[in-house]
Parts: structure tokens; C-alpha cells; sequence
């Protein structure tokens, strides 16, 4: 499983990264959860609060988007978007 990490501060991104979870490692959540962390470490961001929004985006998309507000401390960027790459 590949994952691609952006971060937004309006329209322009400020930041991407790039990280990959061994596809026989665990369930697709554990996949997904340790991409998500690796990500976030790799931005230097805390992990965000997912919400139900994100769920229903994630298994329609494949994508979902954190607001800044889904945040416990002040971020520097207005979005943090993840998304799964197909190959």
C-alpha cells in the first residue's frame, strides 16, 4: 500500500510525502493506520482526529482531507490530504 501525504495552505501545497506498508503486513486498517502514521512523522504533523466525514470519503475516494481544526494544537497549513496510490 502506497500513500501520498500533502499538506495545503490555501490553493498552493506546501509540502508531499510519499510512504509504502508492505501490502501482506496485517489487515488493510493496520495498513492503512501505520501509513498514516508514517506520513504524519514524515510531515512533522500530529495525527489528526478522524472523523466520520473522513470514513465516507476514504472508502468512496480512496482520499480524504483533515482541516486544520481536526488538529489539537495550531498547524501551519489549512489541509492535510491523504490518498491511496494505485499501481
Amino acid at each position: 500500500m502506497r500513500m501520498t501525504g500533502r499538506l495545503y495552505k490555501g490553493p498552493s501545497v506546501l509540502e508531499e510525502k510519499v510512504v509504502e506498508v508492505d501490502d501482506s503486513a496485517g489487515t488493510y486498517q493496520d495498513r492503512l493506520e501505520r501509513c498514516l502514521l508514517e506520513v504524519c512523522g514524515l510531515l512533522a504533523i500530529e495525527v489528526p482526529i478522524w472523523l466520520s466525514k473522513n470514513t465516507r470519503e476514504y472508502v468512496r475516494f480512496r482520499r480524504t482531507s483533515f482541516n486544520a481544526d481536526q488538529f489539537f494544537n495550531p498547524v501551519h497549513f489549512d489541509r492535510f490530504e491523504i490518498r491511496i496510490i494505485q499501481e
